[in-house]
C-alpha cells in the first residue's frame, strides 16, 4: 500500500513545486499534472507545469492548460533552482525529462516519481511510488486525492483523472482496464465531467495535415511475420509533404494495430539525422517490452517505445531484426 499521507506531508513542507511528465506528453501525464496543479493552487503553493515538449492541441481544453509551459533553460532554470520539490508523472525513464532532468540533478531538487511503468533506471528520483498493476498513473493519483477530498472530487481534478485513465486504457477497451477504472469514471461523471466532450476533443479534432499523413502511412504499411507484425516509417519528407508536425503522429500505432490479423504495430519515426523514435503496440499475444528495453527504452508489456541512435534505415533494420527475433522466441521459432 502506498502511504499517500507521506506524499501529502511532502507537499505541505514545500513552498515551490514543479510538475512535469515525459517528452511528447500524453493524456495520462498531462491529466495528472493538471489535476495536481489545481490542488496545489487550491492550497496556495507556487507551482508550474513544465515539459520539454509543446502541449498537444487536443489537451488544450484543460482548465490548467494556461499553467503548462514549454521548458526553456533561459526562462526556467532560475525558477527550478528555487523549487523545493518536483513531482514527476508517468515518466518510465528519467532520461525522458531531458533538460528538466538535468536541472533537477544540478540543483539537487527533491523528486517524487509517481508512475505505473517498469523502470529501467533506478536511483534518479528521491522517492519512487510505482504500481505496475495500475492501468494509469491517473488511477494512482485518484487514490491520493481521495485521502484529501471526502466527497466528490472537484471538477478540475476529475477532468484530469478521467482523461488520464480514458487515454491510457484506450477509452476503456484495452486489457489493462479494471473495475477500479470504471468506478473512478463513474465518480468523475458524477463530479460533472462530460465524457463525450473530452472524447471529442482528444480523438475527434485531427487537423487536415494529420489526416493526410495517416493516408500516406496507410499506403506504405509493411507486413512481416505472417502478417502479425505491421510496421511503418515516417521521415521528415513525409511530414513536409503533408504540412504535418511531430505531434501529428501520436496515436497512429494504435490505429495500425486495429488491422485484422495484426498482433503488433511498430512505428519508426525519424527524430533527426541520427536519431529515431520507435513505438510498439501489441494486442496481447506478444510482449514487446523486452524489445523496447533492448533498444534502450521501456514501457509496458503491450505498449512500449524507445529513442534509438542512428539513421532511419539503420534503425529500421536493427529494430525489425530484434522484433522478429523476440517474436520467434515467444512463438516457438515461427519463421517470418
Amino acid at each position: 500500500m502506498i502511504d499517500w499521507k507521506f506524499v501529502q506531508q511532502m507537499i505541505a513542507d514545500a513552498d515551490r513545486i514543479l510538475l512535469t511528465t515525459h517528452e511528447n506528453p500524453d493524456g495520462d501525464g498531462i491529466g495528472c499534472a493538471s489535476a495536481m496543479q489545481y490542488y496545489l493552487q487550491d492550497i496556495g503553493k507556487d507551482s508550474r507545469i513544465l515539459c520539454t515538449s509543446e502541449l498537444p492541441y487536443e489537451y488544450g481544453f484543460f482548465q490548467h492548460a494556461k499553467d503548462y509551459s514549454l521548458y526553456s533553460k533561459t526562462k526556467h532554470a532560475e525558477w527550478i533552482a528555487g523549487a523545493d520539490l518536483a513531482i514527476v508523472f508517468d515518466i518510465g525513464d528519467f532520461s525522458r525529462l531531458r533538460g528538466i532532468g538535468e536541472q533537477l540533478k544540478i540543483n539537487r531538487i527533491k523528486t517524487l516519481n509517481i508512475d505505473h511503468h517498469i523502470h529501467t533506471t533506478n536511483g534518479n528520483f528521491s522517492y519512487d511510488l510505482i504500481d505496475l498493476k495500475a492501468a494509469a498513473t491517473g488511477e494512482m493519483l485518484y487514490d491520493f486525492f481521495k485521502t484529501i477530498y471526502q466527497g466528490l472530487l472537484p471538477l478540475a481534478i476529475a477532468e484530469g483523472i478521467y482523461t488520464a485513465i480514458m487515454t491510457d486504457t484506450g477509452s476503456f477497451r484495452y486489457s489493462n482496464t479494471n473495475q477500479h477504472c470504471h468506478a473512478i469514471a463513474i465518480e468523475c461523471i458524477n463530479a460533472g465531467i462530460k465524457p463525450h466532450a473530452i472524447y471529442q476533443q482528444i480523438y475527434e479534432s485531427s487537423s487536415i495535415a494529420r489526416v493526410k499523413l495517416l493516408g500516406a502511412i496507410l499506403n506504405n504499411i509493411n507486413f512481416d511475420f505472417d502478417g502479425e507484425l505491421a510496421w511503418f516509417k515516417i521521415d521528415q519528407a513525409m511530414l513536409d509533404r503533408c504540412s504535418a508536425t511531430r505531434s501529428d503522429v501520436d496515436g497512429f500505432t494504435d490505429f495500425i494495430r486495429t488491422i485484422r490479423g495484426v498482433e503488433i504495430a511498430l512505428m519508426i519515426f525519424q527524430n533527426g539525422d541520427d536519431s529515431c523514435r520507435i513505438n510498439f503496440r501489441s494486442k496481447g499475444k506478444y510482449n514487446i517490452h523486452g524489445v523496447a528495453q533492448e533498444m534502450g527504452g521501456g514501457g509496458h508489456p503491450f505498449a512500449a517505445g524507445a529513442v534509438v541512435a542512428g539513421s532511419l534505415d539503420t534503425v529500421t533494420e536493427k529494430v525489425l531484426q530484434a522484433t522478429i527475433k523476440s517474436l520467434n522466441s515467444q512463438n516457438g521459432n515461427k519463421q517470418p
